[in-house]
């Protein structure tokens, strides 16, 4: 196997594996396919792009040039956050505007599945510019992170679907600085490794929320099951 087979190998499928798992999470009412998968793609495709070019001209994270902001930890993390965040947000409303998202539950599947298409695609590039053994590393921690970051993205959006948000301006937020933590904290522990306490801390806090999430939409799905299932019942 080449190097680029084994960086786009190491890159997608421990991504898909993990879309594989959560998708079928979603046990009482899972999403279309289709739409699922076209989020993924979006997120690998349109988000990357999106969040590339913004961060190309604030940062010198990929690459040499002028950029708006200097180079530290805090403002590469900080424009890490507050871009690629609403820059998954993009793929996430694909589904959305479709109508398939109507509760909790849809909302963590395709804001994984967009979460995991811009990991995958991320873990992918860094493996071009800094090879393999970055790409694999990578791909056992961020997968999860985005992951998670977005789902809470799409919770918001299920929410809002069912009328219960007025808008994912506050799920957004709180993405975005989980994500500014987690950047911050991975570029510290590269001087001062004692900071890699923190991002097992945070990568603790993510599935935690995950599963939290997960657990709520199953709740929630199991609720409607049983309306349906009673509304039926009082029409005979």
């Amino acid at each position: 196997m080449s190097i680029i087979a084994s960086i786009v190998f190491f890159a997608y499928v421990p991504a898909l594996i993990l879309l594989w798992y959560f998708y079928h999470e979603d046990k009482l009412e899972p999403e279309p396919k289709r739409y699922v998968i076209a989020t993924f793609l979006l997120g690998a495709t349109l988000s990357v792009g999106v969040a590339f070019v913004i961060e190309a001209i604030l940062t010198p994270r990929w690459g040499r040039g002028i950029y708006l902001l200097p180079l530290s930890s805090f403002y590469m993390a900080l424009v890490a956050g507050f871009v690629e965040e609403p820059s998954k947000a993009l793929a996430i409303l694909y589904p959305f505007r479709a109508g398939q998202m109507d509760g909790i539950m849809d909302g963590v599947v395709y804001g994984v599945a967009a979460g995991l298409g811009f990991a995958a695609t991320e873990n992918f590039l860094y493996g071009l510019g800094y090879g393999l053994p970055t790409t694999v590393f990578r791909a056992f921690l961020t997968p999860l992170a985005h992951g998670t970051w977005s789902a809470i993205v799409g919770v918001g959006y299920g929410l809002v679907s069912e009328g219960k948000a007025k808008s994912v301006g506050s799920f957004l937020f709180t993405a975005m600085f989980l994500h500014f933590l987690w950047d911050y904290f991975a570029f510290m522990s590269v001087a001062v490794p004692a900071y890699d306490i923190m991002l097992i801390f945070l990568l603790l806090l993510n599935l935690t929320i995950l599963r939290y999430f997960i657990l709520l939409g199953r709740a929630e799905d199991e609720q409607r099951r049983w309306y349906y299932a009673l509304r039926e019942m009082w029409r005979w």
